[in-house]
């Protein structure tokens, strides 16, 4: 119980702190969060990953346990939210945002910052971390636009979109010039390590903005419990399975434990905005899932400590 409290204390009352304080800052003075998002996801965010992968490097065969997992993971979320779904009786547009909140996590500016808390001597826990976030980018713009516009928008313009993300172009360099052992001048490496720095702070305090913009009383229902319960419980316990059946172990069992475990993704929320589709349960759902999981990932982590040390 002591050690479930350092976890707490050490790793997520720091996040709390940083939503706490965008929350705060937000209803003072009323940021732009379109700004603050598109700074996140064409400035920090890239230079994040690309640190991250230039410094670290990642076997073939460790590379291909992590894509495996992540194929059987999110697959077993898309089917298991496709009968929940059902079972429930929601119509088409229910339906579509209760699926892309079980499906899509938030993997970016949650789940990066936790693992560089946890793996701050263990550089390859971030790094599959940073896996995880572009399959989730992919698993966005493709299943997460097909559940809300598959009549309205092209799979070739979807495709477009997902390769003009930075995040993409900050993963294939940073990979590349780690491979060939491409050294980087100084004058240019001291402010990229500056802005992926910041990365942590900016990205929870602009998490924190967006979620204080949310109604909490309104956020009490069924159809969000059932999600955040599959999203918090149902998907770590899931994960758990596939990492035993894979016979992974250390902190690569680890990674992939604790990152099962984030909430819902903020980009569920924004995609249900952008094309008006059940856009005030998509934001319930982000915001209950995130205050739950203060609690839910404290547990995952301190179980994936006992698990796989």
């Amino acid at each position: 119980m002591v050690y479930l409290g350092m976890i707490f204390f050490q790793i997520v009352a720091p996040i709390l702190v940083l939503l706490v304080l965008g929350a705060v800052l937000q209803k003072k003075f009323r940021f732009n969060l379109k700004a603050l998002s598109q700074l996140i996801t064409y400035c920090f965010m890239p230079a994040a990953v690309f640190v991250n992968l230039y410094e670290t490097s990642i076997e073939l065969s460790v590379l291909g346990e992590v894509a495996l997992f992540i194929l059987l993971f999110i697959g077993s979320q898309m089917v298991l939210s496709h009968f929940l779904a059902k079972g429930l009786g929601l119509v088409k547009t229910e339906a579509a945002v209760f699926k892309n909140s079980v499906v899509l996590i938030n993997s970016g500016n949650y789940g990066i910052p936790v693992a560089q808390m946890i793996f701050v001597t263990q550089p390859i826990g971030v790094a599959i971390q940073v896996i995880l976030v572009i399959f989730q980018n992919m698993t966005t713009y493709t299943y997460g636009l097909y559940n809300l516009i598959s009549s309205t928008k092209s799979s070739m313009s979807i495709v477009k979109d997902f390769l003009k993300m930075p995040i993409i172009h900050a993963l294939i360099i940073g990979v590349a010039m780690n491979y060939f052992n491409i050294a980087i001048p100084q004058f240019v490496r001291i402010p990229i390590d500056h802005v992926a720095d910041g990365f942590i702070a900016v990205a929870l305090i602009t998490l924190g903005a967006q979620l204080s913009q949310l109604e909490i009383k309104s956020m009490f229902n069924k159809m969000v419990f059932i999600s955040c319960f599959t999203r918090l419980v149902i998907g770590p316990t899931v994960a758990l399975l596939i990492i035993f059946a894979l016979g992974l172990d250390g902190v690569v069992a680890q990674s992939l434990f604790i990152a099962s475990s984030f909430p819902t993704s903020r980009n569920s929320s924004s995609l249900a905005l952008e094309y008006d589709v059940e856009s005030a349960t998509a934001a319930q759902t982000v915001l209950f899932s995130t205050i739950v999981s203060c609690i839910t990932v404290t547990i995952v982590i301190y179980v994936a400590e006992l698990l796989f040390t």
